[in-house]
């Protein structure tokens, strides 16, 4: 009976040890929301874990407006740092907030101090034998009055771009494949993807709301879902075993 009792305790421990965390790190674009069954509010990580099997494990570490000088300044990157382990991921997807330039505890010039802070999540990462993903922002809601969707986020993105290239980090061109999305819905229907209700319409919401940036179900699943393809998409032999945990 005892060798039994044994048995399944090694098989239950290799089973456990076997699983991959996949740790995401960044803004309310991607963070978990208060009262999900009631919020209309999601971030895009907040569901990724669907996407998945049992195996790979989805550790959301976002939050609610934070620049990657907050993040790390408040401890939150130690505090994952220590956790991480061979083989773990790590989803890296700032900018938003690090364009507050009114703001000094969350300011970034996208040329160096933000380029670095990228730099300092992709090298320690490394050295825990995690493997770093970065991703570039989502795209904001803003179409002008000719239908054309106008950037926001400046040079944030093109530093991602090139602190990927310059790493050799697997990137996800977010920016560019959310853009795709919001132009897909066009100016009217791409409030589906967002947060647009009128005093009353949604419980949640006392008075009106028209929320751009932040996410509704739909745009946080249609966005996890296009992270999804292009892990599928990535030709590199690091990114294996989370392609292998994909449903």
């Amino acid at each position: 009976m005892k060798k039994y009792i044994l048995l399944a305790f090694l098989i239950t421990s290799l089973s456990f040890a076997q699983k991959t965390s996949l740790y995401c790190i960044g803004d309310s674009t991607m963070a978990n929301k208060k009262d999900p069954d009631r919020n209309p509010e999601h971030g895009w990580a907040q569901v990724l874990q669907s996407f998945f099997k049992d195996d790979i494990v989805v550790v959301n570490k976002a939050v609610n407006g934070r620049s990657t000088k907050s993040f790390i300044n408040e401890k939150r990157w130690d505090s994952i740092y220590n956790k991480l382990k061979k083989g773990d991921y790590v989803f890296i997807e700032f900018g938003h907030n690090d364009a507050k330039i009114e703001d000094s505890l969350r300011y970034t010039n996208p040329h160096t101090a933000y380029r670095h802070n990228l730099i300092r999540f992709v090298k320690e990462s490394r050295e825990k034998g995690a493997i770093p993903i970065l991703l570039s922002s989502i795209a904001r809601r803003n179409f002008n009055e000719k239908g054309v969707l106008v950037p926001t986020h400046g040079d944030y993105p093109l530093e991602t771009r090139l602190v990927a290239q310059e790493y050799k980090v697997p990137f996800i061109d977010l920016e560019y494949y959310t853009e795709l999305l919001e132009q897909s819905y066009g100016p009217e229907k791409s409030k589906q993807l967002h947060l647009h209700f009128k005093a009353g319409e949604n419980a949640y919401y006392d008075k009106d709301k028209a929320d751009d940036t932040h996410l509704s179900l739909l745009g946080a699943t249609k966005i996890a879902q296009i992270v999804i393809n292009q892990i599928k998409e990535i030709d590199d032999a690091l990114l294996v075993k989370l392609k292998k945990g994909i449903k």
